[in-house]
């Protein structure tokens, strides 16, 4: 809670306790935000913008509907007004450019709002996530972008939330026949992007653990014919802020030893999560201040047939983000060297 928020609580006992109510509903009002936004830090500044304004409008709410019901209608109002000042947040694929050659030049487009991954410990319920991932996964928020903003709003109470018509209608301030409408619409829509994700058939979570730590050991050791062996024949491989993006076993592997930076033992990798999927944080050497620095963050999305996707964030906030180490100490290149004899069954 922000000091401001702190400094409301200790009005009264009365509007203390309104607050802390407000509070509990943070998580999910966050999860339900980032949908609509595609970015973590813009769901966040929104969450505590719903949470403002439902101080200030404190004495309108009358109870007809629950307080949960009517802190969704204030941060989906909030988001779709926040949305006409913003363009969606794509990943390179969502570009409409041809797979780029690997040994070109990396075209850098900063100036894009590129869409944002989200920890695993945001989400309203982290353990939740673990058996129904589909409406937190990357490529599901990225698929949203695709959509109208009001279609986006609606396709989330309805599909995700399961609100009813009639309630999505109330908030809206529209027909059911509307909501209706461009649910059907987003749906339509949704079906012609052909989630590919969504028919995986996912690792055993042995098989999980056991492919990510290869996959750790293999860049740390930079042995890029390693990484690329745990790759899925047709991978898809991307890097917000650049535009270009890469598919397949060869390309990526050109890509890898083309632009992956320093030698064995200048990478080191820590495991987290984002988006119900794995996520790798990278650290780079700083030969000056003999630690390693952050370089980028990866989220991989796994399937029995290897890794099938990887998106590399070159946001450094995102460290701060998912809690992660400013820095990390520097390890020996012998030790990186023995780990580059890694299994290739």
């Amino acid at each position: 809670m922000t000091s401001r928020l702190r400094q409301l609580e200790e009005n009264s006992d009365t509007e203390g306790c309104f607050l802390r109510e407000v509070e509990s509903f943070r998580r999910e009002l966050r999860a339900h935000c980032y949908r609509l936004l595609g970015s973590v830090h813009d769901a966040e500044d929104l969450v505590q913008e719903t949470v403002l304004r439902a101080w200030r409008g404190r004495a309108g709410f009358d109870g007809r509907s629950s307080l949960r019901t009517w802190l969704y209608r204030i941060a989906t109002r909030a988001c779709l007004t926040a949305l006409e000042q913003r363009g969606r947040r794509p990943l390179p694929v969502g570009l409409g450019g041809a797979n780029a050659d690997p040994r070109g030049p990396l075209d850098s487009r900063p100036e894009v709002p590129w869409l944002e991954p989200m920890p695993d410990a945001l989400f309203a319920d982290p353990a939740e996530i673990v058996t129904d991932r589909a409406d937190v996964r990357l490529a599901f928020i990225a698929a949203l972008q695709h959509l109208a903003p009001r279609q986006r709003a609606v396709l989330i109470l309805r599909d995700v939330l399961c609100w009813q018509a009639s309630e999505v209608a109330e908030l809206l301030d529209v027909t059911t026949v509307a909501v209706n409408s461009a649910l059907q619409r987003a749906r339509e829509r949704l079906a012609r992007l052909s989630i590919a994700e969504k028919e995986l058939v996912e690792p055993s979570a042995a098989e999980e653990r056991a492919t990510l730590a290869q996959y750790v050991a293999a860049f740390e050791a930079k042995d890029v014919p390693a990484v690329v062996h745990l790759l899925a024949a047709d991978a898809v491989w991307e890097m917000p802020p650049f535009a270009a993006w890469y598919r397949g076993r060869r390309d990526v592997g050109r890509h890898l030893v083309t632009r992956c930076p320093g030698g064995p033992g200048d990478l080191r990798l820590i495991q987290t999560r984002a988006n119900g999927s794995p996520c790798v944080a990278l650290y780079l050497l700083d030969a000056a201040r003999g630690d390693h620095r952050p370089f980028a963050l990866q989220t991989l999305t796994l399937a029995r047939v290897g890794i099938v996707h990887v998106v590399t964030f070159f946001d450094l906030r995102l460290f701060r983000t998912f809690g992660l180490p400013a820095s990390l100490p520097a390890v020996s290149a012998e030790s990186c060297r023995s780990a580059a004899h890694l299994p290739r069954g």
